[in-house]
Order: C-alpha cells, then sequence, then structure tokens
C-alpha cells in the first residue's frame, strides 16, 4: 500500500512538472514578444539594414513559439498577443518606411551633386 501511495505521489509531482513547465514556456513567448516590442519601441530608429534582417528574423522565431501554443492561450493572452504584434508590426513598419526615405534622400542627394558635376563639367 506504501508502494502505490508512493507511486501515484511521484505521478503527480512529475505531471505538475510537466504541467508548470508547459505554462512556463507559454508565458515565456509572451514575455519574448513584449521584451521584443520594447527593443523595436527603443532602439529601432537606429537600425541598420542587418538590425533589421535580425529584427525579422526574431520577429518570425518568436511567432514560431507562440504557434506551438496557439489553443493553449486564453482569450486574454490571445488578446496581449494581438497587440504586442501590432505594436511590433507598427514600428517595423515605420523603421522600414523612414529607411527607405532615407536612401531615397540619399539618392536624390547623390543625382543632385552628379547633376553638379556634369554642369559644372560643361560650363567650363
Amino acid at each position: 500500500m506504501k508502494t502505490r501511495k508512493m507511486i501515484i505521489a511521484a505521478f503527480i509531482a512529475v505531471f505538475s512538472v510537466v504541467i508548470l513547465n508547459s505554462c512556463a514556456t507559454k508565458e515565456h513567448a509572451i514575455n519574448r514578444l513584449e521584451k521584443f516590442s520594447y527593443e523595436l519601441r527603443d532602439h529601432s530608429a537606429y537600425y541598420d539594414l542587418d538590425d533589421w534582417k535580425k529584427a525579422a528574423e526574431t520577429f518570425v522565431d518568436i511567432r514560431k513559439d507562440i504557434s506551438k501554443h496557439e489553443f493553449e492561450y486564453t482569450s486574454e493572452q490571445k488578446a496581449r498577443i494581438g497587440k504586442l504584434e501590432g505594436k511590433c508590426a507598427g514600428y517595423m513598419s515605420r523603421g522600414a518606411k523612414e529607411g527607405i526615405f532615407d536612401r531615397i534622400k540619399g539618392i536624390g542627394e547623390e543625382i543632385n551633386g552628379i547633376l553638379k558635376g556634369v554642369l559644372n563639367a560643361v560650363t567650363e
């Protein structure tokens, strides 16, 4: 009888660890997304092309992690995930837009310099 109680207690302990680990893992994915949104908010204005590539890879990795637990999340957790993903998408699109405008501005300045050089060469 005592052995049976010990087996049941061990089973409950192992089952509890598995359940708690699963909860920690799915919450960890949300926490990674939240931390990533803060990273984008605070630092994306200074990102170069390599930083944006890493950010995109990180976002995809976090999404994969979240999708593993897709059916385990509560409605509140899903709403939080959606809000955080929206923030990340906003920061990423704004950063991409600003990066494109900076490149266009740089190209425009380069073209302006070329035109001045051509005009100077023609008028000399």
